[in-house]
């Protein structure tokens, strides 16, 4: 698959990193940084293109000619969507999928319609990082809350602790300690290490633990690893941006009690006419007397989502040290995420794994409905519907124990019309299934797919 991708920043880095290692992708990128570019190309296998990626003889140099998919990720809402119009109206590119950051465009559908803008797919990595967060909010003690079958089941990434009924208990038995309740526990990772799951493999304490359920049927489960935690009331933002302006009308919304520390005056006053019921504090949230002021050791969940990812992680460790009983920061580097996480931070927040899932989405192989990256891009889950017969499939009509996976490759769920069915091995695959898998190691995606989508599965 041909893939071209404008902007070489944070995000557009991460989608060429995580579409490069795929043997099926030729992958150009595009920057009017030189520098940037030089480096992408030393790391990986991919074409570079220096100009303006809105300019017809840059995108002719790209190869947006004969190119699969544009993928426009620029920091520029204008100059995104003027590449996929030229894309469109000069070469006929068959997939564009556009960064779109103002909510001036995207609260009007319309301009995204087939008649209108020439622009397949739009996303907003503000608006999916504040949807991530609050479903973390709702669900005290998850280090991750992922949707799938349209938000009917949920992959739910959490850290075992003592006192879960389920800890030093062997998988066999999750039956027993939850008699009406189906979840499948499709991951285990300790010490950073993949497990092989089976039905003796026991849960310890500190390990990271993945299961599909329910909707309805998470909170019950995640009592089961860790002491159930009690719901979040008290919430302090810092950064009134985008996302943190977002996430607090959301959750004043639920009735949480909402606080944002804001350091620019204008920006703080403008959010906070704006605001219903959530307080605004113009200040800095990495002062310790401004923080002990407002009662950190009574808040909830701390939120560190300023444009500062060194800013995000001092005033997250200093609302921990003050008492805040859990902290969230919005990191952009990988390798900082991993680090925070293991120490101080609850929870480290990226935007681009958040964002690249999305984007996966459109670029796979087949009829898939949703994918997510997870653990910094090297595991994957993903929804797809089968198609075929018995005949056509080599799937369809199998039971799971005759379905032969890569390693790491599990199966968690079968989501059939309304009927959602964990899947056991003599759970058998029917046409037209949403089929949910974890896969540990993305670099066996290209065999799932084969194998799951079909040997000629068209590509978008």
């Amino acid at each position: 698959m041909k893939i071209v991708i404008l902007g070489a920043g944070q995000v557009g880095r991460t989608a060429a990193y995580q579409l490069a290692r795929e043997e099926a992708n030729e992958v150009t990128v595009v920057d009017t940084n030189d520098e940037l570019l030089r480096d992408l190309q030393d790391r990986l296998d991919i074409r570079t293109v220096v100009g303006h990626a809105s300019y017809p003889t840059v995108l002719e140099a790209a190869g947006v000619a004969d190119a699969d998919i544009l993928v426009a990720l620029t920091s520029s809402d204008e100059v995104n969507m003027m590449a996929c119009e030229v894309a469109y109206t000069l070469y006929r590119t068959p997939t564009k999928i556009a960064r779109i950051r103002s909510p001036e465009y995207t609260r009007h559908p319309k301009l995204f319609s087939d008649e209108s803008l020439s622009v397949d797919v739009w996303i907003s990595p503000e608006q999916l990082v504040t949807e991530y967060v609050e479903r973390l909010i709702r669900y005290p003690g998850a280090l991750q809350v992922l949707d799938f079958a349209g938000g009917r089941v949920r992959l739910v990434g959490l850290r075992a602790r003592k006192g879960g009924l389920l800890v030093g208990q062997a998988l066999r038995g999750l039956r027993e300690h939850i008699p009406n309740t189906e979840a499948r526990v499709v991951a285990i990772y300790r010490n950073g290490r993949s497990l092989q799951i089976e039905g003796d493999t026991v849960i310890e304490d500190g390990d990271e633990v993945f299961f599909l359920a329910a909707k309805n049927d998470i909170r019950r489960f995640m009592a089961e690893i860790r002491k159930e935690e009690k719901p979040v009331k008290r919430v302090v933002i810092a950064g009134g941006g985008h996302i943190g302006y977002a996430l607090a009308r959301e959750l004043e919304k639920n009735n949480n009690q909402v606080k944002v520390i804001e350091r620019d005056p204008k920006r703080a006053r403008k959010i906070s006419e704006n605001l219903e019921n959530a307080i605004v504090l113009e200040g800095d949230a990495a002062d310790e007397e401004l923080l002990v002021e407002e009662n950190i050791d009574s808040c909830d969940v701390f939120c560190a989502l300023t444009n500062s990812e060194e800013a995000n992680i001092l005033s997250a460790m200093l609302a921990k040290r003050l008492g805040a009983a859990k902290v969230m920061a919005l990191i952009n580097k990988p390798s900082y995420a991993e680090i925070v996480q293991s120490g101080t931070i609850d929870v480290a927040i990226s935007p681009q794994t958040i964002t690249i899932g999305s984007l996966l989405t459109h670029v796979r192989r087949g009829d898939v409905v949703q994918v997510h990256s997870l653990r910094r891009g090297a595991a994957e889950a993903l929804e797809a519907i089968i198609h075929g017969d018995d005949r056509s499939s080599r799937v369809v009509g199998k039971k799971i124990e005759e379905i032969v996976l890569p390693e790491g490759a599990r199966i968690g769920c079968v989501v059939r019309g309304d009927e959602v069915i964990m899947a056991h091995h003599d759970t058998v695959v029917q046409a037209d299934d949403h089929v949910i898998l974890f896969i540990t190691d993305r670099r066996h995606v290209d065999q799932v797919e084969k194998l799951f989508l079909g040997e000629t599965a068209g590509r978008r």
